[in-house]
């Protein structure tokens, strides 16, 4: 197998989502430095792009979207009461949620921007502009607390834990550029920093993909056995390569939406009543045929 029309079919998008980029900076350009005029707009523009790209090569079940992740300390299923000693909680705001919507409801939406339960989400993405190098540690730190709100998700059919979302940190190009040392060394040691002060991290916590799309890729490889280590392997990519990092980011989303744990579906935690609270009296009894 060589798959190399598929492989030149990705660089050519990729290829084509930067120069979309190069566009946007070449129309509204900063005459300080290097980007377009407004740096708020010119983050959203690659935001937006990026969820474009997406959007059109996921399964239609999937929404790529924005916003939080809210995780009620509610009833799962028809009785599962693993968040009866928690308390709500929510993610900070997420540049990307890749969302099963077709599966799973929404608790609000406008436009793009979303409230969602954790159970129906695939992957969760940041984004930058430029890759700096502040954002590894700092983005690494926010996509855990993200994925900490997926962990105790479970299958409806047996007591097993149902695969987390898949993470990323996407940027369109790298200012990270190391004299002293390997640039793809650095940022695994950045990686490394992220999680040590984390205590009993999950495989699935883990982020999964750090990337400049048309320069380099860091990709966490997931072992065929046992879940005890994740290896991470990094690539520079040559000038018939930029197809790696769509393809990385693309593969790790369609592994967690196609992986077993998310086959049988369980109702999510979306509904709230008063604990204890009795109801005010009994109406009446209707006559009906035995459930089958």
């Amino acid at each position: 197998m060589d798959g190399e029309r598929i492989q030149n079919y990705w660089s050519d998008e990729v290829d084509a989502l930067v120069r979309t980029y190069r566009q946007f900076e070449k129309l509204i350009p900063s005459e300080r430095v290097d980007g377009a005029a407004h740096a708020g707009e010119d983050g959203r523009y690659v935001e937006d792009l990026v969820r474009e790209y997406l959007q059109q090569f996921l399964p239609r079940d999937l929404e790529v979207l924005t916003g939080f992740i809210l995780r009620p300390a509610v009833k799962t299923g028809e009785t599962g009461r693993e968040r009866k000693n928690d308390k709500d909680q929510h993610s900070g705001q997420l540049d990307v949620i890749v969302y099963d919507s077709s599966a799973y409801p929404v608790f609000q939406r406008f436009g793009n921007s979303v409230i969602v339960p954790p159970e129906g989400v695939i992957a969760v993405v940041s984004i930058k502009k430029h890759l700096n190098d502040g954002d590894v540690l700092h983005e690494c730190s926010e996509l855990f607390d993200a994925a900490s709100l997926c962990q105790t998700l479970r299958s409806n059919n047996r007591d097993d834990k149902v695969r987390g979302p898949f993470l990323a940190l996407v940027s369109v190009k790298s200012k990270i550029d190391k004299k002293r040392t390997d640039n793809l060394d650095w940022i695994f040691q950045k990686v490394l920093e992220a999680y040590a002060s984390k205590a009993d991290v999950s495989f699935d916590q883990l982020i999964g993909y750090i990337g400049a799309l048309d320069e380099w890729s860091i990709f966490k490889r997931r072992p065929k056995n046992q879940l005890t280590a994740a290896e991470y392997v990094g690539f520079n990519h040559q000038p018939n390569e930029s197809h790696l990092g769509l393809q990385f980011l693309l593969t790790g989303i369609l592994s967690v939406y196609y992986d077993d744990s998310r086959r049988a579906l369980r109702r999510p935690g979306f509904t709230a009543f008063p604990s204890g609270r009795p109801h005010d009296k009994k109406l009446g009894e209707i006559s009906c045929a035995k459930l089958r």
